[in-house]
């Protein structure tokens, strides 16, 4: 009986170390520049190019495999690029420009056109395979925005999706022609038809303050929120029925929440957290089980990122940061958000597991 129970004891030890990745920084390379601030990362994994969203010094495209950056997309410096859209099926990239226009550009080889003016300002842009559509998040009006809906590849404009949220913010397809799209202000989940651009049902996130980052889990129906917090709320991790929008798990995680990503192969969910400077990962057990795995440290500022579907690395950016208290600071997501970057300390960032 002892024997067993010793056995059987280094069975559960072993059990519950055994999710341990072990997801640590492996590569670091430094971009020359003027300093400026960022937004969203979108990779081309087959042709092993990110493209960073750096807004004052444009759309950069960066050469995984050379650890180098190829270019700037044209038409994307002084409209500001706030991220990229990639559509391979179509050799097609889009530059979201804060300045309200986006610059289309070929995948294959990176030749912009001219800018195409939607609105006074836009954040960024998604893709519905399903109806081969683009949603643009635009800047909001009194009551609400209009999400512009183009056709691709002829990014002709077939419509607009009104929601009642100001800050409309990540959002994903199902690739069945619904689209889910978190509020931050509304602190909902909004599921639309991309087919009729119509809103089909409005989802309250109770436990997931200022809901912000959105992946989808389609063979189980799941929603992976990333969640920034709020006085009643700290920053969390929740998962969402797609079927009936109930919060079936929470679990706190890093402040400033800015992405989240589901992969499916290795069953882990990561958060990435600015403020914090942390990386928190989740194992998904089954459908409706979740538990902590790994907290990594990273740097302040870490908190967009992309990975790539083969290898599992996981690419993120930041630079060396400070706010400035004669400027404006984004207070909504830390008092001391950084504002001001200095020149040539922009980092790419490589993570992988052991």
């Amino acid at each position: 009986m002892r024997a067993t129970a010793v056995v059987a004891g280094l069975a559960l030890s072993v059990a519950a170390v055994s999710a341990f990745d072990g997801w640590h920084l492996v590569d670091s390379t430094t971009i020359d520049g003027k300093g400026s601030a960022w937004d969203y990362l979108s990779l081309d994994a087959a042709a092993g190019r990110l493209y960073i969203g750096h807004r004052k010094e444009g759309l950069q495209v960066f050469d995984i495999a050379a650890k180098k950056l190829l270019k700037t997309i044209d038409n994307t410096t002084s409209q500001s690029s706030n991220g990229a859209l990639l559509l391979a099926e179509f050799d097609l990239g889009i530059s979201n420009n804060e300045d309200g226009t986006i610059t289309p550009f070929k995948l294959s080889t990176l030749e912009a056109k001219a800018p195409i003016k939607l609105g006074e300002e836009l954040d960024t842009s998604h893709y519905d395979p399903a109806t081969k559509r683009i949603i643009v998040n635009m800047a909001s009006g009194k009551d609400g925005t209009e999400l512009i809906v183009l056709q691709a590849p002829s990014l002709e404009k077939v419509g607009v999706i009104k929601v009642a949220t100001k800050k409309p913010e990540h959002a994903e397809a199902d690739g069945k022609g619904n689209f889910y799209l978190a509020g931050r202000d509304t602190e909902k989940v909004y599921k639309i038809d991309t087919k009729t651009m119509a809103v089909t049902a409005e989802w309250a996130t109770p436990g997931c303050g200022q809901t912000n980052s959105v992946a989808l889990d389609i063979a189980n129906n799941r929603i992976m929120l990333g969640c920034r917090g709020n006085k009643d709320n700290k920053p969390a991790f929740a998962v969402m029925d797609a079927t009936d929008g109930k919060v079936i798990y929470t679990s706190e995680v890093g402040g400033g929440n800015d992405g989240v990503i589901y992969d499916a192969d290795l069953k882990r969910v990561f958060l990435s957290n600015g403020v914090n400077a942390i990386m928190n990962i989740f194992e998904q057990v089954d459908a409706n089980t979740y538990k902590p795995v790994e907290m990594l440290g990273t740097h302040a500022g870490v908190r967009s990122m992309a990975m790539d579907p083969k290898t599992k690395k996981i690419y993120a950016v930041t630079a060396e940061g400070t706010a400035d208290a004669a400027k404006k600071i984004t207070t909504s997501v830390s008092p001391w958000y950084a504002n001001t970057f200095f020149p040539n300390t922009f980092k790419i960032l490589t993570y992988a597991k052991n």
